[in-house]
C-alpha cells in the first residue's frame, strides 16, 4: 500500500519463494521518499524472517500505528484543507458541493491509476489514516479467522492427500504421507479419515482404491464424507535444499486454513524436517500446546530412519487397506529387512498373519513389537500392548486394562472400544460388548468390524432382526466382506431358514474368507447328524485354506473336525483327524481342540501331554488357564472313568456364557453328571446349552444336548420328558447317516422306552 509495490518478485514460485527466505524488502523510503520512518518500521517488522521478532498479536501493530496516527494528527487538516484549494470552483456543479463527491472521485481516480500497474505514490500523512483503519480491519479479521475459521474442532474430519512429489525421486512417494499419517495419528485432538473409508468413497466415485489422492480428488473425496478439510503435503526441490510444504485447505471453500514449510539441504534428514513441520501444523489447526508437548514422538523414531523401510511398509499398509492381508505380508517383511528395529512393521504384520489365522507367526511378530515399543507413537504403544496380551499372552484382564487408558487417553479412537467389547462378550457381558461396540460405530462410522460386531452382539441377546438389519446394511457397504454373510447365514439357522442359508454360502463364493462360511456350513451338517456332508465341506474349507498356505487355518479345521467325530463316537477316525492337524501346526487354539479330540475319542495319555504342554506355554492366557484347560482335564478324567474328579476340574471353567467355545464344558459337565448317574444335575447342564441357543448356534454339541436331556430324565425316572426329548433329538436327525454310532446309540435307547 505504502510503496505500490510487492516486496519480493520473481518469474516462478521458487524465486518467490527464495525472496521471501532469503532477501530483505527495498525500503519504503526509497521507494516513495514521503513514508515517515516509523512506518517503515512498523512495515519491517510484519516482514521479519524471525518469527520471535514479528509482532505476536494484533494489538501492537495497532498500538504502534496508534501512535503513529496521533502523531500526525496535527497536521492533517492543513492537509485537507490544501486538497480542498486544489478543486476549481468552476469545475464542480451544486448537485456535487456535498464532500462525499470529490472522495468518491479521488478512489475513481486512484482505481484508473492503479489500472496501468504504475506504482501509486500516496503522499504519507494521507497513508497513515487510511493504513490504520484497514490494518484494522485485517487484523480484526484474522484475529477472528484464527480462532474462529482456521482451528477445527475434535468433530472436524481431514482427508489426507498423496504428496506433490517434484524432486524426480520415487522414494518419496507414498512414503512421505505415510510418515505425515504417523505423526498426526498421536494428536488426540486430529481426527484423520481412514483408509478404509477412502477406498470406499473412490469405489463410489468409480475410481480404484489404489488410486493417487491428488488435492482435486481429495476436496472431493471430503465433500462426499462431510468432511472439514483437506492436508496437502508436498516436496520439491529449491536449489540444493528440499523444500516441504504442507498445506491444511477447507474443502467447501477452498480457504488456506494452516500452512508450513520448512527446508533442509539433506535427503537423510527430510523425515525429520516433516515432523517438525507437522508438528508446527498440529498447533495451527488448533490443538493445545499441553497435548502436543505429550504426543510427540519424532517421526524417525515413530516409524524409521530408513526412507527404504518407510516406502516398503507404506505399501504394505496399502495393500492391507485394498486386497488384503496376504498381499500386504512381504511388503511389511522387506520393510523389516531394511529395518530390523521398525517396530510398526513388526506389529502390522503381526495383525496381517492374525487376519489369516497364523496364530504362531502373529504371536512371533508382536512380541518383537512389543520389544521394541519404545521407538512408536503413544497411540501405537496401546495398539502394540493390547496385541501383545491378546496374541502372546492371552492375558485378557491384563489388555482390558490397556484399552481402559487407551479409550481416555484417545476418547476418538474407535478401536479400543471395539476391541473391549470382543472380550466383554468372550467374559460373557453381551450387552456391555453391545455398549462398546455402539461406541466404536458412533466415533468411527466407517469401521466395518464394528458394525458386524454389534450385529453379532444382538444376535447373542436374541434380538435376530436387529442383527439382520445391521448385517444387511453392512453387506451393502462391504460387499466384498464374508462377514455379513456368516452373521446372516448365523441368524438364517436360528430361524431354521435352510434357504437363507445356502444364499449367504452363494454369496460369499469366491472371496477371500470364505473358508470360513464352509466351515459354519460343515458344522451345520454335522448338528443335524450329515456327517458324510459335513466331512466333504470341511475338505473344502482345508482345500481352500491350503491353496491360501493357511496351516494354522488347515489344522484348526482338522481338530474341529476330530473333535465332531469324537463326539458323535468315531473314536479312530477322530484320532487319525486329530494327528492330522498337528502335522500342520503348533499353534494354541489347533492343539487345543486336538487335545480335547484325543480325550473325547479315549486317548487320555496324548491329551495330557498336550494339555501339560499348552499349560506350560501359555501360562498367562486367561481363556485357556480358566476355560479349556479345566474343560480338556474334565473330558480326561471321564476316560478314566472318574466323573468325580472330572465335575472337580469343571469347577474351574469360568466364562461358560462368553462367546468362546460354544458352552462346550456344560456340556462335558453334563456327561459327567450322566456317567455319576446324577440325572437331575445332568438335565439341568444339557438343558442350559437348549436354553442358549444363540450363543451354542450350530455346534454339534447344541444338537447332542438333546440326547444328553433325555438320558438325563431316564436316569431321574421320568420316561414321559425322556421320551419327549428322545423324540426332538430324533427329528433333529430325521436324515442323519444311519452309520453314526451314537445315532444308532439314540434309536436303540428309544425303542426301549417305547
Amino acid at each position: 500500500m505504502a510503496s505500490g509495490r510487492l516486496p519480493f518478485k520473481g518469474d516462478t514460485s521458487a524465486a518467490i519463494f527464495d525472496g521471501i527466505l532469503h532477501k530483505a524488502p527495498v525500503g519504503l523510503v526509497r521507494l516513495n521518499s514521503e513514508v515517515p520512518a516509523e512506518l517503515e518500521h512498523i512495515v519491517n517488522r510484519a516482514l521479519e524472517k524471525d518469527r520471535e521478532l514479528r509482532y505476536q498479536h494484533a494489538s501492537e501493530m495497532r498500538a504502534e500505528l496508534q501512535r503513529l496516527k496521533r502523531d500526525t494528527d496535527s497536521g492533517r487538516s492543513a492537509v485537507i484543507s490544501a486538497a480542498e484549494e486544489e478543486l476549481e470552483p468552476e469545475a464542480v456543479s451544486p448537485a456535487a458541493t456535498k464532500p462525499s463527491s470529490g472522495r468518491q472521485k479521488a478512489v475513481t481516480s486512484a482505481r484508473q491509476q492503479a489500472a496501468t500497474e504504475k506504482p501509486v505514490k500516496l503522499p504519507w500523512k494521507m497513508i497513515v489514516p487510511v493504513a490504520a483503519v484497514i490494518v484494522a480491519i485485517v487484523a480484526g479479521g484474522l484475529y477472528w479467522r484464527s480462532t474462529k475459521v482456521h482451528a477445527l474442532t475434535e468433530k472436524d474430519t481431514i482427508v489426507l492427500a498423496d504428496f506433490a512429489n517434484t524432486t524426480g525421486d520415487a522414494i518419496f512417494d507414498d512414503t512421505l504421507k505415510q510418515a505425515l499419517a504417523t505423526q498426526l495419528a498421536q494428536s488426540p485432538f486430529l481426527n484423520i479419515l481412514s483408509d478404509q473409508r477412502v477406498s470406499e468413497t473412490l469405489r463410489m466415485m468409480g475410481r480404484s482404491p489404489g488410486d493417487r489422492i491428488t488435492m482435486d480428488t481429495a476436496r472431493e473425496i471430503c465433500q462426499r464424507t462431510a468432511s472439514t478439510a483437506v492436508l496437502a503435503g508436498s516436496i520439491g526441490n529449491l536449489g540444493s535444499q528440499y523444500v516441504l510444504g504442507l498445506n491444511a485447505v477447507n474443502c467447501a471453500s477452498g480457504d488456506s486454513l494452516a500452512r508450513e514449510e520448512e527446508q533442509t539441504a539433506r535427503k537423510e534428514d527430510v523425515l525429520n524436517t516433516l515432523g517438525k513441520a507437522a508438528t508446527s501444523l498440529r498447533g495451527k489447526l488448533g490443538e493445545s500446546l499441553a497435548t502436543i508437548q505429550k504426543f510427540d514422538t519424532p517421526v524417525e523414531q515413530a516409524t524409521t530412519s530408513s526412507l527404504e523401510a518407510l516406502k516398503a511398509y507404506s505399501l504394505g499398509d496399502r495393500e492391507q487397506a485394498t486386497t488384503g492381508s496376504a498381499t500386504a505380508i512381504p511388503f511389511l517383511k522387506h520393510a523389516i529387512e531394511l529395518d530390523p528395529n521398525f517396530a510398526a512393521a513388526y506389529a502390522s504384520l503381526a495383525t496381517s498373519y492374525g487376519n489369516l489365522g497364523e496364530t504362531d507367526l502373529a504371536a512371533e511378530n508382536a512380541q518383537k513389537a512389543f520389544d521394541l515399543r519404545g521407538r512408536v507413537t503413544e497411540q501405537e504403544k496401546f495398539d502394540i500392548s493390547s496385541r501383545y496380551y491378546w496374541t502372546v499372552l492371552g492375558d485378557l484382564e491384563q489388555e482390558q486394562h490397556v484399552y481402559r487408558v487407551w479409550e481416555q487417553t484417545y476418547p476418538r479412537n474407535a478401536i479400543p472400544h471395539n476391541d473391549s467389547g470382543v472380550n466383554l462378550r468372550i467374559f460373557g457381558d453381551y450387552a456391555g460388548a453391545l455398549a462398546e461396540h455402539q461406541e466404536a460405530v458412533r466415533l468411527d462410522p466407517d469401521f466395518g468390524t464394528a458394525h458386524l460386531n454389534v450385529a453379532d452382539d444382538f444376535l447373542s441377546l436374541n434380538r435376530p432382526d436387529e442383527a439382520k438389519q445391521v448385517a444387511q446394511r453392512a453387506q451393502g457397504r462391504w460387499p466384498d466382506s464374508v462377514g455379513p454373510p456368516e452373521v446372516l447365514y448365523r441368524v438364517a439357522f436360528l430361524g431354521n431358514d435352510t434357504k437363507g442359508m445356502e444364499a449367504q454360502l452363494t454369496t460369499s463364493s469366491g472371496k477371500s474368507g470364505q473358508e470360513a462360511l464352509l466351515g459354519r456350513h460343515s458344522y451345520t451338517n454335522a448338528y443335524y447328524g450329515q456327517l458324510k456332508g459335513s466331512r466333504e465341506l470341511s475338505r473344502r474349507a482345508v482345500e481352500v485354506e491350503r491353496s491360501a498356505n493357511l496351516k494354522e487355518g488347515v489344522a484348526v479345521e482338522q481338530a474341529v473336525e476330530a473333535l465332531t467325530e469324537a463326539e458323535f463316537g468315531n473314536s479312530e477316525i477322530a484320532r487319525q483327524a486329530a494327528s492330522a492337524a498337528l502335522v500342520f501346526s503348533t499353534g494354541k487354539i489347533a492343539r487345543t481342540f486336538v487335545s480335547l479330540a484325543f480325550a473325547r475319542s479315549g486317548d487320555a495319555i496324548r491329551s495330557q501331554s498336550l494339555s501339560d504342554e499348552l499349560n506350560k506355554r501359555f501360562p498367562s492366557d486367561t481363556l485357556l488357564q480358566r476355560y479349556w484347560l479345566p474343560t480338556i482335564r474334565g473330558a480326561i478324567e471321564l476316560v478314566r472313568k472318574n466323573p468325580a474328579g472330572a465335575l472337580q476340574a469343571l469347577q474351574a471353567a469360568s466364562y461358560e456364557l462368553g462367546s468362546n467355545g460354544n458352552m462346550y464344558s456344560a456340556y462335558v459337565r453334563g456327561q459327567a453328571y450322566l456317567m455319576a448317574h446324577q440325572g437331575k444335575e445332568a438335565a439341568t447342564e444339557f438343558q442350559k446349552l437348549l436354553d442358549h441357543r444363540t450363543i451354542v448356534v450350530n455346534s454339534p454339541w447344541g444338537a447332542l444336548a438333546h440326547l444328553g436331556l433325555a438320558r438325563a430324565y431316564v436316569l431321574s425316572g421320568d420316561t414321559e420328558k425322556a421320551r419327549a426329548a428322545y423324540q426332538d433329538f430324533l427329528a433333529l436327525w430325521k436324515d442323519a447317516d444311519s452309520d453314526i454310532p451314537i445315532f444308532k446309540e439314540a434309536k436303540d435307547e428309544y425303542a426301549k422306552l417305547k
